[in-house]
C-alpha cells in the first residue's frame, strides 16, 4: 500500500501522506478565512449598533475611594467592566470568572495604549475582592458595586424574588439560572463632555473571545476535551486548587 493511501488511524484520525495532509490542511484554511472574514464583519456591526446614555449616577467602591462610572474611565474614553461573579456573601469568587481573570493582566497595559481601561466589577464587599485578588496575584483595578443596582441593571444579579420564579433574564432571554450572580462584560464610551454610553453587553459563550487558553485548547487534537463532563468547565479550578480541590461547582452560565 503506498503512503498516498494509508488509511491506517492513530487515535481515531486517518494517517496520510505529507501530500494528502496539505490537501485536507489548505481545504481547512480556506474555510477558517471565511470564518474569520464573518467575525471581521460581526465586530463591525458591533462597533455599529446604536448606544444608550447611562442616566443612572452609579457609585463604586474602591482602593482609592469612591468613584462614579465616569471616573472608571480614568483618561481615556472607553471602559470595558467585567462582571466578576463574587456575590456579598461569598467566601471566594467564581472559579470560571477566575479562569477569565488570569488573561486580564497582560492585556491591561496593550488595552491602555488603545485608550481601553479594562476593570472587574462584583458585588462583594471591596475587602473580600481585596483579598481574594491577593490570593489569586492579580494586579488589575477590581472595585466593588456593593449597594448598588448596577449588577442587576446589568443583569448579572438576581434578586431573591427573581430567583424564586425559577427563571431569570440573562443572555438577552428568560432562563433558569444556578446562581444568584452571572458573569458578562459590559462595555461603555464617555464623550468630550463627560457624558458616559452603555455600547455593548455580552454574556455565556458570548465572553469565549476572553478566553485565550480556550482558543490554544480550540488548536489542540483534543481540543477543549469537556464532552465526558456533566457540562463545561467542571474540569475547572482556581489555579491555585488544582492539585487539592476535589470538585468545583459549575456556574452554568455557558450556554
Amino acid at each position: 500500500m503506498s503512503t498516498e493511501t494509508l488509511t491506517a488511524t492513530a487515535q481515531g484520525h486517518a494517517v496520510v501522506s505529507p501530500k494528502e495532509w496539505l490537501e485536507a490542511r489548505l481545504e481547512l484554511l480556506a474555510k477558517e478565512k471565511e470564518l474569520r472574514k464573518q467575525m471581521d464583519e460581526v465586530a463591525r456591526l458591533r462597533r455599529e449598533i446604536a448606544w444608550e446614555r447611562v442616566e443612572k449616577n452609579y457609585v463604586f467602591d474602591t482602593n482609592e475611594g469612591p468613584k462614579t462610572l465616569a471616573a472608571l474611565f480614568g483618561d481615556r474614553s472607553q471602559l470595558m467592566l467585567y462582571h466578576f461573579m463574587f456575590g456579598p456573601d461569598w467566601e471566594q469568587g467564581c472559579a470560571g470568572c477566575s479562569f477569565v481573570a488570569d488573561h486580564i493582566d497582560g492585556a491591561t497595559v496593550h488595552l491602555a495604549h488603545r485608550d481601553v481601561t479594562l476593570t472587574a466589577v462584583s458585588r462583594a464587599p471591596l475587602e473580600k475582592i481585596n483579598a481574594f485578588k491577593k490570593r489569586m496575584g492579580w494586579k488589575f483595578r477590581w472595585v466593588s458595586s456593593f449597594g448598588t443596582d448596577f449588577n442587576f441593571d446589568y443583569h448579572v444579579s438576581f434578586t431573591q424574588e427573581e430567583m424564586a420564579q425559577g427563571e431569570v433574564y440573562y443572555n438577552y432571554g428568560f432562563r433558569r439560572f444556578p446562581q444568584s450572580e452571572g458573569p458578562g462584560i459590559s462595555v461603555f464610551y464617555k464623550d468630550d463632555t463627560g457624558q458616559v454610553f452603555h455600547t455593548y453587553s455580552a454574556y455565556a459563550r458570548g465572553l469565549d473571545v476572553l478566553l485565550g487558553t480556550y482558543n490554544y485548547l480550540d488548536l489542540a487534537p483534543k481540543g477543549r476535551d469537556e464532552n465526558g463532563f456533566e457540562m463545561p468547565m467542571a474540569w475547572l479550578r482556581h489555579h491555585d486548587r488544582y492539585e487539592d480541590s476535589p470538585k468545583v461547582s459549575s456556574c452554568g452560565c455557558r450556554e
